[in-house]
């Protein structure tokens, strides 16, 4: 018998779907069949595809807050940017396609915008200007987004697509430094990652 609908299943169900086919493969239809249910009954509760985005991006965002809101009332700016990047980046990989499919997502909880209260007051309280701190985790959004999606790309795609050996052979030994920053750009993504935050974040925090 098929579960009992509501948008709690329908959004777990709708990250099952994600995992097995993808962000385009993440249909009505498709989520439907999931459930063991005919598509017209998931429109009592979502009305769209693009509904149904928001609310699967407005869990992963509610699992990245609940990081935040577990910080000490010590934790700076800069300390709390590099936790929400982490968290952020954990999440979007926890899920195919994660990147693509929850960046841009309109929050539907409105407790969750609430919420941020007491974290935005802790900071501006520490000197920062709103301005400052909203600024801050929009690039390191940003940031985490546009890393993410290309990471994802690369290990969702098969070896050879992204073979270095054959990139290599292209560009040609005489072109040494396009074959080092190649072979840096494809290096340990969890590596590159904290590095780069260790060059973005002290610039935001300190401004």
């Amino acid at each position: 018998m098929p579960p009992r609908l509501t948008r709690v299943v329908i959004v777990d169900a709708a990250f099952g779907v994600l995992d097995d086919v993808g962000i385009d493969g993440l249909t009505v239809r498709a989520l439907a069949a999931k459930l063991g249910v005919k598509a017209p009954a998931l429109y009592w509760h979502l009305a769209s595809k693009q509904e149904l985005l928001d609310e699967m991006g407005t869990e992963v965002a509610s699992r990245i807050q609940h990081t935040l809101a577990n910080l000490s009332e010590e934790t700076s700016l800069a300390e709390a940017l590099l936790a929400y990047a982490t968290a952020m980046r954990a999440e979007y990989l926890r899920h195919r396609d994660g990147a693509r499919t929850f960046s841009g997502t309109r929050l539907t909880d409105p407790d969750l915008l609430r919420h941020r209260e007491t974290m935005l007051a802790r900071w501006v309280g520490q000197g920062h200007s709103i301005e400052q701190v909203s600024d801050a985790f929009e690039v390191v959004t940003a940031y985490v987004v546009g890393f993410v999606i290309e990471e994802q790309e690369r290990t969702q795609s098969s070896a050879e697509r992204y073979d270095l050996q054959t990139r290599d052979a292209i560009v040609g030994p005489d072109h040494p430094l396009s074959i080092a920053s190649g072979h840096r750009i494809f290096s340990d993504p969890g590596e590159r990652f904290s590095q780069q935050l260790a060059l973005i974040i002290p610039a935001l925090a300190s401004r």
